[in-house]
């Protein structure tokens, strides 16, 4: 199941506008160049701006999301037409012979399960063509990220266009090993409503994360920096070697 801040209609709707710098994904269209991909998958696509980046450019592109709000948001978006829209997850994807699949943001962190990112990993090799790539990011858990999660840094008031003013900020619920839990909270001034979002997120060792990926039967090729996030993110570039693992 989603987070709500992906699956509510009204949430789903400010997303784009509450977190409109996204310069991360710069790293990953230079990627996409590097690898000189042309059918990329874009998992865990929510509102469609990685995915519409690269239909720009004339890859061919489907994206998966399992939130169906999301979903509507980036089909009503403009070239939405270039972009196959899937509403699933990884863990049942159909061989599609990708060169590249991505996981961008947070996407491969809110997969906390371990079965459930065993199956995410086997259906993403199953998606790629022979030698194809899978690219994601996680956040470095030595930096413990989360400490700054509170309401005194996060506290803002957004002029949203057609909706008004809302109040957003965050609060830190639990630290359970790997697995961090917060709560965002909404405040709409127009009409008073307060809706909240909360989410996991597993902050894997680097260690864990290239054993994962070569016992579900990847190379790891390289974990890089993310660029405009220096020193604070981990980003696998895996690729797919020999027989599916069991």
């Amino acid at each position: 199941m989603a987070d709500e801040i992906f699956q509510d209609p009204r949430l789903a709707a400010l997303y784009d506008v509450l977190d409109p710098a996204r310069g991360d994904l710069d790293a990953y269209l230079g990627i996409v160049t590097e690898f000189g991909a042309r059918r990329v998958l874009d998992l865990g696509c929510g509102t469609g701006v990685f995915a519409l980046l690269l239909a720009e450019r004339g890859i061919d592109v489907v994206g998966v999301d399992p939130a169906l709000a999301s979903l509507d948001v980036a089909r009503a978006k403009p070239g939405a037409e270039r972009v196959r829209w899937i509403h699933g997850d990884g863990t049942d994807l159909s061989p599609l012979g990708a060169d590249l699949v991505t996981m961008t943001a947070n996407a491969a962190q809110q997969i906390t399960g371990a079965g459930a990112w065993r199956e995410t990993l086997r259906g993403v090799r199953a998606a790629l063509r022979p030698g194809g790539r899978f690219v994601f990011e996680t956040r470095d858990p030595s930096l413990r990220a989360w400490e700054s999660w509170n309401r005194a840094a996060s506290h803002g008031v957004t002029d949203v266009p057609g909706v008004g003013e809302v109040e957003s900020w965050v609060d830190l619920l639990a630290v359970d090993g790997p697995l961090v839990t917060f709560r965002w909270t909404y405040v709409f001034a127009a009409d008073g409503q307060v809706l909240t979002s909360e989410s996991t997120l597993r902050f894997r060792e680097r260690e864990e994360t290239e054993g994962d990926l070569a016992a579900a039967g990847y190379l790891v090729d390289a974990v890089r920096d993310a660029p405009d996030r220096p020193g604070r993110e981990l980003v696998f570039l895996a690729r797919t070697s020999g027989e599916q693992a069991p």
